[in-house]
């Protein structure tokens, strides 16, 4: 019994993941400099297959580290207030963005004076009307949100399976839907990203925040797999959960984009 562990804590082994997130990390930022340069993709998509094996190589081993019972309660303590700490640190990226629409919609800037020759959105900018696409993609979001939190209440009241995968497909389905009018909005704006302040922050806000779509709907998407190969239980569900956590989140900040940009700043 020596080489068993007498404490609740799981000590890792040496690993290579961080290092190589660092460096495709940085290759991916370097390509992105070289891009907006004219230079080439090249060098942004080397860095972003780095960056994208790395996510599959070190969530691997931390669903290999939860089916071998490494996740006791005080590691899963552990992983709820990181990855709180992590959602903390997307709510202040948007608030950048935020930031900045509301600072050039109250005080636009104008050829002579900043606040009193600008107006906002800037003259000959067309906006959407928030009332067709942008509402039917809201649904769609909030729908999306309720069938994940269906798939959370199926697994920890009914331990139910088949409806936690039910709630999940649909959930990934919604998000899918939301991202393809996403780009089909996209594909009919009447003002482009550069050139103006409007389209800038507009593009930038919701852009990452379709990122952000993209990835939650991966997140999900592993889920229901692991849900398929009999993973997590009612008691130990920790990666569900923090996918359940980062959806809702994403629900949340396009309400406020919603509210901010699309009716209050049209």
């Amino acid at each position: 019994m020596a080489h068993e562990k007498n404490h609740d804590y799981h000590i890792i082994q040496p690993s290579i993941w961080p290092l190589l997130a660092a460096l495709g990390g940085f290759v991916m930022l370097f390509g992105a400099v070289l891009l907006f340069h004219d230079m080439g993709p090249w060098m942004f998509l080397i860095g972003l297959a780095g960056v994208l094996y790395v996510m599959y190589g070190w969530w691997s081993d931390v669903v290999t580290e939860s089916n071998q019972g490494d996740h006791t309660p005080v590691v899963r303590i552990g992983l709820r207030y990181g990855f709180i700490f992590f959602i903390m640190s997307e709510v202040m990226f948007f608030a950048a963005w935020f930031w900045s629409f509301f600072k050039h919609a109250l005080y636009p800037m104008g050829p002579n004076s900043p606040a009193v020759d600008g107006v906002w959105p800037p003259a000959g900018i067309e906006t959407f009307d928030p009332w067709h696409l942008p509402l039917i993609n809201t649904l769609i979001l909030l729908l999306s949100g309720c069938a994940a939190t269906w798939a959370h209440h199926a697994l920890v009241h009914e331990n139910n399976r088949k409806d936690m995968a039910n709630g999940l497909i649909l959930a990934v389905l919604l998000g899918l839907v939301f991202t393809f009018f996403q780009a089909y909005e996209y594909s009919h704006a009447a003002f482009g990203f550069s050139g103006n302040i409007y389209g800038a922050n507009f593009f930038m806000a919701t852009g990452f925040h379709g990122a952000h779509v993209i990835i939650g709907t991966i997140f999900l998407f592993v889920c229901y797999l692991r849900v398929r190969a009999g993973h997590f239980t009612p008691e130990q569900h920790i990666g569900f959960e923090m996918a359940a956590w980062y959806w809702h989140f994403v629900d949340v900040i396009w309400l406020f984009l919603f509210g901010a940009i699309y009716i209050w700043g049209s």
